[in-house]
């Protein structure tokens, strides 16, 4: 069962802005483990993101909500593991 993976407004806005190669790379990260299994490659976040999950990408991270009952996957940050949590 393939996981539908999508960006909000403000996420898609972040990820233009983001190199080629690693704008690439994020989305074969995606296509390939998250959509799989959203929760085996992704982290579960606490305190003031808690219901959020964290994806690794290099020096980047990916912020998504899972939505089991609809089987998706909402980016809802992406940028540089220093600055996306700001």
């Amino acid at each position: 069962m393939t996981w539908k993976i999508e960006f909000t407004a403000s996420a898609e806005k972040e990820f233009s802005k983001l190199d080629k190669s690693v704008a690439k790379r994020i989305i074969k990260f995606l296509r390939e483990r998250v959509s799989l299994d959203p929760k085996f490659s992704g982290k579960a976040l606490k305190g003031k993101y808690s219901g959020l999950w964290r994806y690794r990408i290099g020096g980047y991270q990916v912020i998504c909500e899972i939505y089991d009952d609809t089987i998706s996957v909402l980016v809802v940050r992406v940028g540089h593991r220093k600055e996306v949590y700001h």
